[in-house]
């Protein structure tokens, strides 16, 4: 892939809002040509998705997520693709990743309450065979996502205490 498709990639992921004439302008590229990077990166599966990140907090609802460790065993019939093939066809799983350490996989689930996801942790999760143990992380509070703070910088109202 080219510098200029990368570019136009980068642009994308960072604000997938811009128009092909932004991009262009941008980069001092025509519009063409930023339109046939894009369709060709949607065709090769190299843009996999559009995505608007939202702030659940901030309008009124409070999803509950987890992030569960999961240990797994192999045998001849199912490796670690299948595995996470498996975990993630569940719809309240919103990422599996095969990590290193004493786990073989990070799951996030997203779900309505903390009952939720234990239900789903119990009775979907641990319920596979090749499921060794798994370790449930709740998330109370999450500070900064895809590279967006989520907080407002507030003045800093203490006092100064001078000695």
């Amino acid at each position: 892939m080219d510098k200029k498709a990368k570019d136009i990639l980068k642009l994308l992921e960072n604000n997938a809002r811009l128009s092909y004439e932004e991009i262009a302008e941008m980069l001092g590229i025509s519009e063409k040509e930023v339109e046939e990077v894009v369709k060709k990166a949607e065709e090769n599966g190299i843009i996999l998705k559009y995505k608007t990140l939202v702030n659940w907090e901030r309008a009124g609802e409070e999803p509950v997520y987890a992030v569960i460790d999961v240990r797994v065993t192999l045998t001849r019939e199912k490796n670690y693709d299948d595995i996470a093939k498996r975990i993630a066809k569940y719809p309240e799983v919103h990422a599996v990743r095969l990590i290193s350490g004493d786990y073989d996989f990070q799951v996030v689930v997203k779900g309505k309450s903390l009952k939720d996801v234990s239900f789903f942790v119990a009775e979907k999760i641990s319920t596979i065979p090749e499921v060794l143990t798994t370790v449930t992380h709740f998330v109370l509070r999450t500070y900064k996502e895809e590279g967006v703070l989520l907080f407002k910088e507030e003045d800093d109202r203490r006092l100064a205490i001078t000695p």
